[in-house]
This record gives C-alpha cells, sequence and structure tokens, in this order.
C-alpha cells in the first residue's frame, strides 16, 4: 500500500492507498515543531481503526512547502513505514508534465500536483483555483504545460491581518451575505471577505482566459480545490467544477508514474 502525504501551511493530509483505492485520509494542522515519533503515534492509531497498520505500507510519496517539516516527515516513512519517500521536487522523480516557468525550481510541489491531477482528469487548457492559506491560480496551457499562475493571500490570512492591525475590528466567520451593502460592521467585514475574493477569483479567471486562449478556443476549464473551493465556488458560475481530491490524486499518479516495476 502507498502511504501519501501533502505538507501544506495550514495541515498536513496523509493518505493510505490500496491500488487505486483509497482506503483512508487524516489531516492534522501543521506545526513545524511535530516529531516523526508524534506523527507515527497520532496516524498509525487512525490507521488501526479503519483495520490498517504500518506494516502494510510498502511504500510512500511526499509532496512538502514546509521545509521545516519535511524532514520528520521523511523519518516518519523511513522510522515508522520502512518506507523511502519519494519526493515531488527531487530532480529524479519524473512529473510527467512540462513546466514551463522562468525557474522551474520555484514551483511549488502542491501547485504542480493539483496540475498533473487537474490535467489528467479534465484536459487542457485549464486553471485550478486553490483558495486555503494562499489563493493560488495554476495554470495549464493548451499543450498541458504547467505555465505558471497567480498567488494571492487567502481569505482567512487577509481576515486574520485585518482582524489584528484594525483594534475595533472583530474577527468574523467567511460566510456569503445576502447583500453586498453591510449594514454593520460584521456584515461588512464579511461581505468585503466573501464578495471582494469572489471578485478577485472572477476577475483573475477573466484576466487568465484572456492570455491563455484569447479568442476562446479551445475554451478554459476552471477547478476550485482547497478548504474554501466549494463556498466561493457557488458564488460564481465562472467556476466548472469542484473537486477536493486533486492533491491526492496527484501523488498517486506521480508514483504510478516512478514506481518500480
Amino acid at each position: 500500500m502507498l502511504l501519501a502525504i501533502d505538507a501544506g501551511n495550514t495541515n498536513v493530509v496523509f493518505a493510505i492507498f490500496d491500488g487505486d483505492q483509497k482506503r483512508g485520509q487524516w489531516r492534522i494542522s501543521t506545526d513545524q515543531r511535530r516529531t516523526a515519533d508524534e506523527y507515527a503515534v497520532w496516524l498509525t492509531s487512525l490507521m488501526r481503526m479503519r483495520g490498517l497498520e504500518a506494516a502494510d505500507v510498502d511504500a510512500a510519496i511526499l509532496s512538502s512547502v514546509v521545509p521545516a517539516a519535511t524532514s520528520d516527515l521523511v523519518r516518519l516513512c523511513r522510522d515508522h513505514f520502512g518506507a523511502d519517500p519519494m519526493r515531488v521536487g527531487d530532480p529524479a522523480v519524473d512529473l510527467g508534465i512540462d513546466i514551463r516557468i522562468d525557474n522551474p525550481k520555484e514551483a511549488g510541489a502542491d501547485r504542480v500536483v493539483n496540475a498533473i491531477a487537474a490535467c489528467a482528469t479534465y484536459g487542457p487548457p485549464l486553471v485550478v483555483v486553490d483558495i486555503g492559506t494562499g489563493t493560488t491560480f495554476d495554470v495549464v496551457d493548451r499543450d498541458g504545460a504547467f505555465c505558471g499562475g497567480v498567488i494571492a493571500p487567502g481569505p482567512n490570512l487577509a481576515l486574520d491581518a485585518l482582524h489584528r492591525v484594525a483594534a475595533q475590528l472583530p474577527k468574523v466567520e467567511i460566510v456569503r451575505p445576502e447583500r453586498v451593502i453591510g449594514r454593520g460592521t460584521v456584515a461588512a467585514m464579511q461581505s468585503g471577505m466573501f464578495w471582494g475574493y469572489t471578485s478577485l477569483i472572477e476577475g483573475l479567471l477573466g484576466r487568465i482566459a484572456a492570455e491563455l486562449s484569447p479568442n476562446g478556443d479551445p475554451p478554459v476549464t476552471v477547478i476550485a480545490t482547497g478548504g474554501l473551493g466549494r463556498v466561493f465556488a457557488e458564488a460564481t458560475s465562472m467556476i466548472h467544477h469542484v473537486d477536493s481530491e486533486l492533491t491526492m490524486r496527484g501523488l498517486l499518479l506521480v508514483h504510478k508514474r516512478n514506481r518500480k516495476t
């Protein structure tokens, strides 16, 4: 079985695959101080609830954008699962996608993996909108190459910053207000976060599509993912699919491409 790990800025996600079947998936908040042993106690306990043991795992793959957590996740795989993890971003790992940006080493592992899965599922050209800690727009051109994108702060990050620097502004939940014009401070903040980010998403998607496919042929497919992907997708017709499984599916595809037979 395959242990797939995606370490992001907010959460670390673990999944166990038996062939193409996902047997379990779990997430824990990202903490750069967490050790390999702590990960192991937590993860193996949850695996046993699904009838899975560490000995069932014979391979691992890791995608990480948190350098301080990477070494302990590698040790987790080696010391507790007996598997040296395949690492997205290692030059020896064939991703199966052409990365056409100025410095390919700058391409975030999670962004590339999302693009791989989206391209395999929906076909190019496409844009993956990942709405989490950051709001990223990852672009695959008509040739199936990752050609860059856009990075902006995520809604929760922006909301936290607003709350910290403005003494009289409370911390509010991100919800979809019925009205754009807020008749109170909380309603105004919720409108700014929700409709402001919806407008950011729509505006950037329009500009990206104009560059990627100027005459609209072929049409550009847009996929939303991330913790808030569905929330914002329901507010706009410019997002065609919501797919919360992109990253894990991408890791499975990369592992299949590189595994030794």
